[in-house]
C-alpha cells in the first residue's frame, strides 16, 4: 500500500499518472487531499481521502464541490474539528450531502491540543452519528511538533 499525503499531493501534475503506474504494478494507492483540488482526474481504483475544511480552519470556502460527484463508495471524507461550531458544520454537511451512503468512512478528528478527544466522542455518541473518530496518534506517541515520524 502507498499513501500520498500533503501538503497537497494534487498540486503535483504527475500524481494521476504515477498513481496509475503504481496501480498497474499491483499497489493499493490512497491519496489524502485537502478537498480544494478536483479528484476526478485520479484513476478510479485510487482510494481518495478528502478533507472538508471546517470554519475553524479559516479555509472552509475552498472545498471543490465537484469532488462530491467524483466520490465513490470506497472513498473517505475527513473533517478536522476545532470546536462545537465545527462539529455542527461537519454534522450538517454530512447529512446534507448524504455522505453515509456515498463513502466508505466519514472521519471526525479533533484538532490536537484544542478539542479534547473525549468531548468530540461525547458529541458523536450523543447524536448517534455513524462516523469514525480519528486521532493523530503520532502526536500522542511523540512530541506533537516532531517531524519525520
Amino acid at each position: 500500500m502507498i499513501e500520498f499525503t500533503g501538503g497537497e499531493p494534487l498540486l503535483q501534475r504527475e500524481v494521476p499518472e504515477l498513481a496509475a503506474r503504481l496501480l498497474g504494478e499491483g499497489w493499493r494507492v490512497l491519496i489524502e487531499t485537502s478537498g480544494e483540488r478536483f479528484i476526478g482526474e485520479l484513476p478510479r481504483p485510487v482510494v481518495k481521502i478528502v478533507d472538508v475544511k471546517c470554519p475553524g480552519s479559516g479555509e472552509s470556502g475552498k472545498f471543490s464541490p465537484g469532488n462530491l460527484a467524483a466520490l465513490e463508495r470506497k472513498d473517505q471524507i475527513k473533517f478536522v474539528i476545532l470546536d462545537e461550531k465545527d462539529y455542527q458544520y461537519a454534522r450538517e454537511f454530512t447529512a446534507r450531502h448524504a455522505l453515509g451512503s456515498r463513502v466508505d468512512e466519514i472521519i471526525f478528528s479533533p484538532v490536537f491540543g484544542q478539542l479534547p478527544p473525549r468531548t468530540l466522542a461525547e458529541w458523536i455518541l450523543r447524536d448517534g452519528l455513524e462516523v469514525r473518530m480519528g486521532l493523530q496518534l503520532h502526536k500522542f506517541i511523540w512530541e506533537p511538533d516532531a517531524r519525520g515520524v
